[in-house]
């Protein structure tokens, strides 16, 4: 096993532990403190934790070299997981935003929530605490590795603990000034909802716009010919072409040289280009050079 997938794995891994861990405590707390806000919390863990099993089955995928088939290798693997966790978080976040506005109808319709129990405000803290250490651990080693996938597993964990914020908010309301104040939950609870569907979408965008082989950053491109042109026998760079093939790039441009130059002495040109771009880039990076005689 890679380093790389052996630390998404671990970090994955020590993530699920707390998934488990809060999925029992929250159904418990929200059972025994009579709380639908935290019953809905436990499905969003339950959430959390079917993605981390989904971050390491397409991670393992993406990790594995190219073979016959995959000449590219199996880095779209990554990108698949990472769009199917932005759908996750949107489908939990849609039915928890649901869940709070049949909740405020009721309540506008003349009836009356009740209260939750003291247990359930616990288990809300504890989930804050937990979900953001383990949010800030994810995205330390998402960052580090360039995994795109455990960044938007990262992203979720934050989802989780927003939504407990919310939870907390509300079942604190009504712990503290009574049944009439329970409405409190919803509210907070559709607030929250936004801001997960907009995390969502986020994640759902980017990882749509690596599997529609979308260019690179145009930043990232200057960076590319800038590189390229630091080559005192480039004079010019044309048919860029770039795309993302999960945690790595792919890179394709044309380059013009001197006509008189020979056929070995652009081969040492182009390996030295080709050296610098992937001491930028990543030694994984995908490149094609093809060098043309300037007119």
């Amino acid at each position: 096993m890679q380093p790389r997938d052996r630390r998404i794995y671990r970090i994955t891994l020590a993530g699920s532990i707390v998934n488990i861990v809060l999925l029992v405590f929250k159904f418990i707390a929200g059972i025994l403190g009579h709380s639908a806000a935290m019953i809905a919390d436990a499905i969003h863990s339950l959430s959390d934790f079917l993605t981390d099993i989904i971050v390491i089955v397409f991670v393992r995928l993406s990790s594995k070299p190219a073979d016959h088939d995959h000449d590219y290798g199996h880095g779209k693997y990554e990108t698949l997981a990472t769009s199917v966790i932005g759908m996750a978080l949107a489908v939990v976040a849609v039915m928890l935003g649901w869940d709070g506005i049949e909740k405020i109808i009721y309540v506008m319709q003349g009836n009356q929530l009740e209260s939750p129990g003291i247990i359930a405000l616990w288990a809300a803290i504890l989930s804050i605490v937990l979900k953001e250490w383990i949010f800030r651990a994810t995205r330390k080693v998402a960052k580090e590795e360039n995994s795109k996938a455990l960044e938007a597993n990262a992203w979720h964990h934050r989802s989780d603990a927003m939504s407990s914020i919310g939870t907390a908010i509300g079942i604190g309301g009504a712990v503290m000034l009574g049944d009439s104040w329970a409405i409190l939950d919803p509210i907070a609870a559709i607030v929250v909802c936004i801001l997960i569907i907009v995390t969502a979408f986020k994640i759902i965008r980017q990882a749509s716009g690596e599997l529609l082989e979308e260019s690179l950053p145009k930043e990232i491109e200057d960076k590319i010919e800038q590189i390229a042109y630091q080559d005192p026998l480039v004079s010019d760079i044309h048919k860029l072409h770039t795309r993302r093939i999960g945690n790595i790039i792919a890179i394709e441009m044309h380059l013009r040289m001197p006509s008189d130059v020979t056929l070995a002495e652009s081969h040492i040109h182009a390996n030295s280009i080709e050296k610098s771009l992937k001491q930028e880039f990543g030694n994984g990076t995908h490149i094609m050079l093809h060098i043309e005689p300037k007119k």
